[in-house]
């Protein structure tokens, strides 16, 4: 309930977002060509990859609502993963288009209308916030790969306008050209680690590696110290997508069980894992005194709490 509650609250701060982004970047745009002033249509580029990562954003954790089926059995929930790459490597493109157009201007720094810059830039920087509070306030921008890309494209859009602002306000108070570009480059500098590490952290999960969160040794130590547990192995963890962590492992006890003990420990092996946020967890439960082929006492799956299928051999 609480995953459906934060996820409605995701798609609806998206919307929002890409709505006041998408209609700001059509009147930054209008303000560019009316001051001349590169800058600012560079920044209503720099928005118009804000409101294609929102847009996508929004698509994801749509398609991320269809269930799940025998093609795709988790469902298009790692969707929202890929969205994440996407406005990961997006960033960073962005990053490298600011760099070429800033050498481009150290050279030869345009004659711009700083006072209308000063102002459209200022009214940009207002609409960030008040987007990037949006999205602070009801978006999981801590724990969803694809939240907190589209939060970072705002952020560095909200950067973007800082560095218009205070490009402009140098150029009225001391005529320096120059001011411009070599803002336009710290704000590119940002942009670039932040792309970099959603990318990375976007990776990380496509190649079903261990969540950050997650410490295998101390998941293994936990479950050696029920009692009935002699040994586990075969141990994985991977996250499906933001928020929803994934376990299979074999588990060797010493001697026979039966169903209901199988379902005892099973429960608490559970009871364990919840704190690692792990809600989906599969255990195969063998016998010490046989090999793994002819050992095994019973196969269960878990999940959410909910027993879902027991096999006794």
């Amino acid at each position: 309930m609480s995953h459906n509650h934060t996820h409605d609250a995701n798609k609806k701060t998206l919307t929002a977002a890409f709505i006041i982004i998408t209609f700001f970047m059509i009147v930054e745009a209008v303000g560019g060509f009316l001051t001349n002033s590169l800058a600012l249509l560079a920044d209503a580029g720099h928005m118009l990859s804000d409101a294609i990562s929102l847009g996508v954003a929004v698509v994801a954790l749509t398609l991320g609502e269809r269930a799940a089926n025998y093609s795709k059995t988790y469902g298009y929930k790692r969707f929202e993963i890929l969205a994440a790459v996407f406005n990961g490597v997006t960033l960073i493109l962005i990053s490298g288009f600011i760099f070429h157009e800033a050498a481009g201007r150290f050279l030869n720094p345009p004659e711009v209308a700083s006072y209308g810059m000063l102002a459209i830039a200022t009214v940009g920087l207002l609409v960030n916030i008040l987007v990037a509070w949006m999205l602070m306030r009801s978006g999981s921008t801590k724990d969803n790969l694809n939240m907190r890309a589209a939060f970072l494209h705002v952020i560095g859009d909200l950067l973007g306008s800082v560095g218009a602002i205070t490009a402009a306000l140098v150029m009225i108070i001391f005529g320096w050209g120059i001011a411009d570009p070599l803002a336009s480059v710290i704000v590119a500098v940002l942009i670039l680690i932040s792309g970099w590490r959603v990318t990375k952290d976007a990776l990380h999960v496509l190649m079903e590696g261990t969540p950050v969160s997650v410490d295998l040794d101390e998941i293994v130590a936990r479950i050696k110290n029920i009692g009935e547990v002699k040994g586990i192995h075969d141990l994985h963890v991977w996250t499906i997508t933001s928020g929803m962590n994934a376990l299979s492992a074999h588990v060797v006890v010493d001697g026979e069980m039966t169903v209901s003990e199988c379902q005892a420990l099973l429960q608490r092996i559970e009871h364990e894992l919840e704190q690692d946020n792990i809600g989906h967890v599969t255990i195969q439960i063998e016998s010490g005194t046989h090999s793994h082929d002819e050992g095994v006492i019973c196969d269960m799956a878990f999940q959410n709490g909910s027993h879902h299928h027991g096999h006794v051999h």
